[in-house]
């Protein structure tokens, strides 16, 4: 079944001194403040496209990998996946790393780490990219 997800954004102003607010269309969380300062300097309780991204890429990995883990007979216990999305003024976004942790009963380290470097690869945020894409994976005991 096909889904569509949507957000607005209302901009005022200029590049470097405007700023916007944007919504989810879900109301899933509240309107953002996002500023042309938030993705450069990160300014306080504003956020940035790219910290939106990494956002939906850390959640969509993590549910990439727990099917991938459960489709293996293995399911995990817990996940848990922070996605750091570089962004370089003039270039754009450039990269996007996942350092992910998990908990699976019945996985070594080694069928973790390639479970867990399939699903950079066919997490579906990570095909809409077309940068590099990392992946770090730690089992936990």
């Amino acid at each position: 079944m096909a889904a569509e997800s949507s957000a607005a954004t209302v901009w005022e102003g200029d590049l470097a001194h405007g700023s916007g607010v944007t919504t989810p269309q879900s109301e899933a969380f509240a309107p953002t403040d996002v500023s042309w300062a938030s993705r450069t300097a990160r300014a306080a309780g504003k956020t940035s496209p790219e910290e939106l991204l990494a956002a939906a890429h850390s959640s969509c990995y993590c549910m990439q990998l727990a099917h991938e883990l459960a489709e293996a007979g293995t399911p995990p216990e817990r996940l848990e996946a922070t996605a750091t999305v570089g962004f370089v003024p003039g270039e754009g976004v450039t990269s996007s790393r996942i350092v992910v942790t998990g908990r699976v009963p019945g996985v070594d380290q080694d069928a973790f780490a390639a479970a867990a470097a399939s699903a950079g690869e066919g997490c579906p945020i990570s095909g809409a990219l077309s940068v590099e894409i990392t992946v770090e994976a730690t089992l936990e005991a």
